[in-house]
């Protein structure tokens, strides 16, 4: 039983930053931009965030702090794709192109700054933030221990985000018009609605999201950051097209993807996988393989979004 609730508290490690970079994704699609930056804007969230946690470790800790960073980062992340939003929305060129663009860039960028500000491509910082037990919460037999001991305040963040996020897509005057964005620009505008403005708030939300991502996974898996995020991007990705662009679908999804992460890194805790006695690249190439296995299924019956990836040009 212990090793089971190790593996759910691995796995939410795992699952959560998933989810809100997926959001992220789900947010500018919907409005009809393709968004493959999403790791370039994991790695420039992290970076800045990581050297906010650097520099005042030594005058501010606690949840607080994370909180701040987590700001932080998603500001960055708006920052970062703001020449995606102008590339693909103002100039109508290839989302793919600038995209990738940015993806080759914020690795670069991160291990540039950080050797002229830390003479290093490492970035550490003090990791004092996971709640050992919440109070009360805690004690709740079976899911006290799974949920809310030995967990990071990102969880429950990122549980508020989905809920948030379900509710403004599908609930709100601003979800309609983004999703009718994404769907049929044309009439959206013939409705006096600008399609320009909800493309870029569309952009901007999602580089918030996946900014905030990137100090999400950081911070439950590491106390250093070097200008990487594992592809975590781009599995954010196969996430939101297997969640059919629907949050509480890319929930479930990044369960299952969360889940295959933890056993590659936790593999060596759990008896019965060490008993295998399988090579550890085994383990290591699991959520990959099983990210190429989920997309052949999805991909018979997609759902995206009709007009994401096609350049709106405004009649006006």
């Amino acid at each position: 039983m212990t090793v089971f609730y190790f593996l759910v508290q691995q796995m939410m490690y795992f699952v959560i930053p998933l989810m809100v970079v997926a959001l992220g994704g789900m947010f500018s699609e919907r409005s009809g931009i393709v968004n493959i930056a999403l790791d370039g804007t994991m790695i420039a969230g992290a970076f800045v965030a990581t050297v906010f946690l650097n520099k005042t470790q030594g005058l501010w800790s606690g949840q607080s702090q994370l909180l701040a960073a987590l700001l932080i980062a998603g500001l960055s992340g708006m920052i970062f794709i703001l020449p995606h939003a102008f590339s693909a929305v103002t100039l109508g060129t290839s989302q793919m192109i600038s995209g990738i663009a940015l993806n080759l860039i914020a690795p670069a960028m991160s291990i540039f700054f950080a050797r002229i500000i830390f003479d290093s491509m490492r970035i550490p910082f003090k990791n004092t933030f996971m709640l050992t037990k919440v109070p009360v919460l805690g004690d709740i037999p079976l899911i006290g221990r799974m949920f809310f001991q030995n967990a990071y305040i990102t969880t429950y963040l990122g549980i508020i985000i989905m809920l948030v996020s379900w509710y403004v897509v599908f609930k709100t005057r601003f979800g309609l018009r983004l999703r009718s964005s994404g769907e049929y620009p044309q009439a959206t505008a013939a409705v006096g609605i600008n399609v320009k403005h909800l493309r870029y708030a569309g952009v901007l939300i999602s580089g918030f999201l996946a900014g905030m991502g990137g100090i999400i996974f950081v911070v439950p898996t590491s106390n250093v950051f070097t200008g990487t995020v594992a592809g975590y991007g781009f599995l954010a990705l196969s996430v939101l097209v297997f969640g059919q662009w629907r949050p509480h679908k890319i929930f479930y999804s990044a369960l299952l993807f969360g889940l295959a992460k933890s056993i590659s890194s936790a593999y060596s805790a759990i008896p019965f996988l060490v008993s295998l006695n399988l090579p550890s690249e085994v383990y290591k190439m699991m959520p990959y393989v099983f990210t190429i296995f989920m997309l052949i299924l999805t991909s018979r019956n997609p759902q995206a979004p009709r007009a994401a990836g096609k350049a709106y040009i405004s009649s006006e």
